[in-house]
């Protein structure tokens, strides 16, 4: 390529040339990547939008943490809650714990003090039977003795008559039956006074038999049992000083087993029969309520 002079004298070749050389590589390049440009556009946009998607990611990070912290701010509330709750259940269990025990303690020291006032009682109403006893039984009969007449007749032989029991023997059965009663050995005792009641019916100590034969029962929780025992006391032996009492186990015994009418019916029996005993002054309070 040669250089041109201008009409001015200036040279203006050259660049013709080197402006000729790049629209040649300019088009060289076009002609290769056609679609450069749009490329180039395409990727601006993704920059932009991937910013954009990293800036509203931060912003949701930071909306997330937040809620976290919310969250684990609100389960610690109510773990702190939850626990004072199963403290105060703890302490109240462990009240009742010690109410129970203290309960158990009392019902304990009120067992032991109604076995123990049973006891009493029942030492109390022996030592009056026995009193009792030694106040009916009869002093035995004097016998005189009388000169025989030889002139007289030899009177006639009489029948033989039935021998007589041994007091002392029947008093000692009597007792061993009291004694399982006192020993609180209530099936022996009730086994025990049957027994004598039956081998010795014509006994002064009957009557006591089928006495303490009714309070055995009434002790096992027997009542109809201790109905029937009494009853024959106060049938057979209505005088006996036991029979007003026997006659207020009877009504209290209608009482527990919900005959309230029988047993209302027995005591105002009670009161018309024996005014003046003991068991009389129960029958009225009895009465009154």
């Amino acid at each position: 390529m040669k250089a041109t002079t201008s009409p001015h004298g200036a040279r203006t070749g050259a660049p013709t040339c080197c402006t000729t050389a790049s629209s040649r590589v300019s088009g060289t390049v076009t002609a290769r990547w056609p679609g450069r440009p749009r490329v180039l556009g395409i990727a601006l946009l993704l920059g932009a939008l991937g910013a954009q998607q990293a800036n509203a990611g931060l912003f949701d990070d930071e909306e997330a943490r937040r809620q976290i912290n919310d969250l684990t701010i609100k389960s610690n509330e109510r773990l702190d809650t939850t626990a004072k709750a199963q403290m105060e259940l703890a302490n109240q269990i462990q009240a009742l714990r010690d109410e129970t025990a203290r309960l158990r303690g009392q019902v304990e020291t009120l067992s032991y003090e109604l076995e123990a006032a049973k006891k009493r009682q029942q030492d109390f109403y022996v030592d009056l039977d026995g009193r009792l006893r030694k106040i009916e039984t009869p002093a035995p009969a004097r016998v005189d003795a009388k000169p025989v007449d030889e002139g007289s007749p030899a009177p006639a032989t009489e029948a033989p008559r039935k021998v007589a029991s041994d007091p002392a023997a029947e008093t000692r059965e009597y007792e061993a039956a009291l004694n399982l009663f006192r020993a609180n050995k209530l099936k022996e005792a009730a086994t025990a006074f049957e027994a004598f009641a039956k081998a010795h019916p014509d006994s002064t100590l009957t009557p006591n038999a089928y006495y303490w034969l009714g309070n055995a029962h009434y002790a096992l929780r027997d009542c109809r049992k201790t109905i029937d025992a009494q009853r024959v006391v106060v049938g057979k032996w209505p005088t006996h000083a036991k029979a007003p009492d026997a006659l207020l186990n009877v009504a209290t015994c209608q009482q527990e087993l919900g005959d309230s009418k029988s047993a209302r019916t027995t005591l105002e029996a009670l009161l018309a029969k024996y005014p003046d005993s003991s068991a009389a002054t129960a029958a009225r309070q009895r009465l009154k309520k």
